[in-house]
């Protein structure tokens, strides 16, 4: 089997070590090493799954891929840029940062909860694509008494504002109650495609308004109950390959 090498500027850039011109003046000053014996050429062909290459005498970890899972906070956008809000991207490290992580899928701005980031597109790709019906599922809690009529509306599947009709879905109702300020409804709801705004066009459609939202998991990935709201972490391997397990499903 071929080997798989690339050039150790590019390598060292992607690791987060530097800019290309400020890696090639390590090299000069003889800061970086590969298997023990000083570059002379930051371009020269490196492998990094079989050489170990430092820099100050610090190995470098490379890794073509990172998965993070945050609890997205309201108030910023699910985009990798945006002209008037800050993005999610803008609550990362910098450390981090030249990995160009995007997010998988989106949640609105006021939706809280479970955002997978990651710069593998192959992934990104099978978890959003429409034929796989990835399950995700959300906390709600929404104006109004959700009962067993709407729970067996969602099981057939609801007509949206733009006559589209939504795949069945699964509705639990936590805690249904009225009390002077009106009545009230928590509930989960459990998805398997991703419209626009689908949750909440959802119980528009059986005359509610969803007026808190949450999103508890995406496939096998859960949200990390210790995650703190704009706080996010690397996936564990476990994580990683429930969610490359279902892949081909």
């Amino acid at each position: 089997m071929k080997r798989k090498t690339q050039r150790l500027d590019k390598l060292l850039a992607h690791a987060g070590v530097g800019t290309r011109s400020e890696i090639k003046q390590l090299v000069r000053a003889g800061a970086v090493t590969v298997d023990g014996v000083r570059v002379k050429d930051s371009g020269r062909q490196t492998d990094p799954e079989h050489e170990t290459i430092q820099v100050d005498g610090e190995t470098v970890r490379y890794r073509e891929f990172l998965y993070v899972m945050m609890n997205k906070p309201p108030g910023v956008v699910s985009a990798t840029e945006d002209n008037r809000d800050r993005t999610v991207l803008d609550l990362l490290d910098a450390g981090i940062r030249h990995y160009e992580l995007f997010p998988v899928g989106r949640l609105d701005k006021d939706t809280e909860g479970l955002l997978l980031l990651t710069n593998d597109g192959k992934l990104a790709h099978n978890l959003l694509s429409p034929r796989k019906h990835v399950p995700k599922t959300y906390y709600a809690e929404v104006e109004g008494l959700v009962g067993e009529e709407d729970r067996m509306r969602f099981a057939d599947g609801v007509e949206l504002d733009d006559g589209y009709r939504t795949l069945p879905a699964q509705l639990v109702v936590l805690e249904a109650e009225e009390s002077r300020e009106g009545a009230r409804s928590r509930i989960e709801l459990t998805i398997h495609e991703g419209k626009f705004h689908q949750v909440k066009r959802m119980f528009q459609a059986v005359g509610k308004r969803v007026i808190y939202l949450k999103r508890l998991t995406m496939g096998t990935l859960r949200l990390d109950p210790e995650l703190k709201l704009g706080t996010y972490r690397e996936l564990s391997e476990e994580e990683l390959h429930g969610l490359k397990g279902g892949e081909s499903q």
